[in-house]
């Protein structure tokens, strides 16, 4: 049963791969300067010499760095790739690959075929505890946490014209779940069961949200969950040309999800995020950066200075990393294991 259920995962994963823009790109010639908050010294500027705890200049020119990201149209992408420009800065041969998000990313680890990889909490603690959407396979007890990154809002979208108001509202309704076995795919189906919803009481398309969102303006779709940062591209533009609904996630089952599940928490979409004019009650789950856990404490401590030393370079990237990636704000969100090094690493900045 176990064989089949990851035979299952991975052909999900590989037809993802190809719907998506795929490839690398290379890295290079950045500038960064050091995060604030820290009790150890970071390095200053773009070149990373010998580091006391990490590698020296001529070992780390040795080392090849692949950096998972996700589709070319998400916001995993140019995070991600500035994550390689940081470490190509650093001195690392580096490369960012685009990927079907998280889950990819997190089967990319298990294979060996990245470094490090951009991915939800929530999937992530799935696939290391073999629970959930992982339940029949075995644990991922080798996937280890380099830093936390951004907060992903899980969103739930509608149009006026459908009447939903509430989740509750969604039975009996078509709705875009995500891509199957995907980060939003996850969330989506963990939040209606948290309502006693599950997907008999629905029709679910599994699609990526922005086709989800395409089929709901040609009226083939009646709600679409969006998991990502705010404000999230496509969202804007449906809000722009519908009369649009974020319909809040709320009351007990919320309460329910929360208890449970200790990587969400709750949290509030502004007012004027979107068309709303008044703060919207919602669920938010980090995302993580993963590492391979067979890397050396010394490399993993490195690319950690070299991240931090250039983190300019990532915070340019995106406003969402200017706004939550940073050296200051720790690590204590993270359930999934430090690797060694990293926990070295934040030990010497203050932190755990």
């Amino acid at each position: 049963m176990k064989k089949i259920l990851a035979l299952a995962l991975a052909l999900s994963m590989a037809l993802s791969l190809v719907a998506c823009s795929n490839g690398t790109e290379n890295t290079s010639n950045g500038g960064g300067s050091n995060g604030g908050g820290s009790s150890a010294s970071i390095p200053d500027g773009s070149a990373g010499g010998d580091s006391e705890k990490g590698l020296t200049a001529d070992e780390r020119a040795g080392e090849f760095i692949t950096v998972g990201t996700g589709p070319t149209s998400g916001i995993y992408f140019p995070i991600g790739g500035a994550f390689a420009t940081a470490l190509a800065d650093w001195g690392y041969k580096t490369s960012a690959e685009s990927t079907n998000a998280t889950g990819q990313n997190i089967q990319n680890m298990l294979n060996g075929d990245l470094e490090i990889a951009i991915a939800m909490q929530d999937a992530v603690m799935q696939a290391y505890t073999g629970t959930e959407a992982y339940d029949g396979i075995e644990p991922a007890e080798n996937l280890r946490a380099l830093m936390r990154l951004w907060p992903n809002y899980v969103q739930l979208v509608t149009t006026a014209d459908t009447g939903i108001t509430s989740i509750q509202d969604l039975v009996g309704k078509r709705v875009g779940v995500g891509a199957a076995n995907s980060g939003v795919e996850i969330n989506a189906r963990m939040i209606l069961n948290a309502y006693g919803i599950t997907y008999d009481d629905i029709t679910p398309d599994y699609l990526a949200y922005g086709e989800a969102i395409e089929n709901m303006k040609n009226g083939q779709c009646d709600a679409v969950f969006v998991t990502s940062g705010l404000p999230n591209a496509t969202v804007m533009d449906l809000g722009v040309q519908y009369d649009m609904v974020v319909v809040p996630l709320d009351g007990e089952g919320r309460d329910k999800l929360v208890e449970e599940y200790p990587y969400y928490a709750k949290s509030v979409i502004p007012a004027n995020t979107y068309n709303n004019t008044e703060d919207i009650e919602g669920i938010f789950v980090y995302n993580i950066m993963l590492v391979r856990d067979d890397l050396s404490n010394e490399m993993v401590y490195d690319m950690l200075e070299g991240i931090f030393a250039n983190i300019d370079t990532i915070k340019n990237s995106h406003n969402t990393a200017n706004e939550n990636i940073d050296i200051t704000f720790g690590v204590d969100d993270i359930q999934l294991p430090l690797h060694p090094g990293a926990e070295e690493f934040w030990k010497d900045n203050g932190y755990l």
